[in-house]
């Protein structure tokens, strides 16, 4: 969506129908909305760094946004892509400690935001408030357990079909480099390179600079599950 189109109630509209807030009561997610605000990123614009001071949490309306972290003593890396009606930031309302993740906004990006002062208001007048903040901290562990486990699989191949087919969550036009796709799957830039032709040869996929289009996720899927498709020769 471009900066001259979207609107408040086509942004809420979304974030109502789509993730943490679409499995919430309806008055809780009316609260989050009157009390968050709606921001635009530019394309490479970081929304937070990597031990940033406290701060709220951010849903993501539109767009395409790169979560990336490390250990303190790295350098962060790209480790997923968040999907629009995902939210993230918790760590800062829950603990009091600086951020743990970078956000950076890798095409336009419209988010909602609710600011750390107004998620301390809302659990001062319901403490019950915070359990449904943890919730969708637990779905963003529920992400990590799935690339823990796509990085445990011993096959180079499987574990970059397994990358692919995570990032169609938020677009079946994959905005990586052949290098972000190795970071993410434990992969070399030849192996990458490799997998990518003999994936694109089967019609799962096609590349162009700086930008891979996915035409079967499934057969992605499948075959990153070692379920029953063989290995692209």
């Amino acid at each position: 969506m471009s900066a001259t189109l979207i609107k408040r109630a086509t942004a809420e509209a979304i974030l109502r129908e789509n993730g943490w807030l679409s499995r919430e009561p309806e008055a809780f997610a009316d609260e989050v909305l009157r009390r968050s605000i709606l921001l635009r990123y530019a394309p490479n614009e970081v929304i937070y760094h990597f031990g940033d001071d406290l701060g709220g949490i951010y849903g993501l309306v539109s767009g395409v946004v790169a979560v990336n972290t490390a250990p303190q003593v790295d350098a962060p890396q790209l480790v997923h892509m968040g999907v629009p009606g995902s939210w993230t930031g918790e760590d800062s309302y829950l603990i009091r400690q600086p951020r743990r993740l970078e956000l950076r906004a890798l095409t336009e990006l419209w988010v909602m935001h609710l600011p750390l002062d107004q998620m301390t208001q809302m659990t001062a007048a319901d403490p019950s408030v915070s359990r449904r903040f943890c919730k969708n901290l637990l779905h963003g562990v529920d992400v990590l357990i799935r690339i823990i486990h796509d990085l445990q699989k011993p096959d180079p191949d499987r574990r970059i079909a397994s990358v692919l087919q995570r990032m169609t969550w938020s677009s079946k036009q994959v905005l990586l480099t052949q290098a972000e796709v190795g970071t993410m799957a434990s992969a070399s830039r030849r192996q990458v390179n490799a997998a990518l032709k003999r994936f694109a040869a089967k019609g799962w996929l096609t590349t162009r600079y700086g930008s891979i289009t996915i035409l079967n996720a499934e057969a992605l899927r499948r075959f990153g599950d070692e379920d029953g498709v063989e290995h692209p020769a």
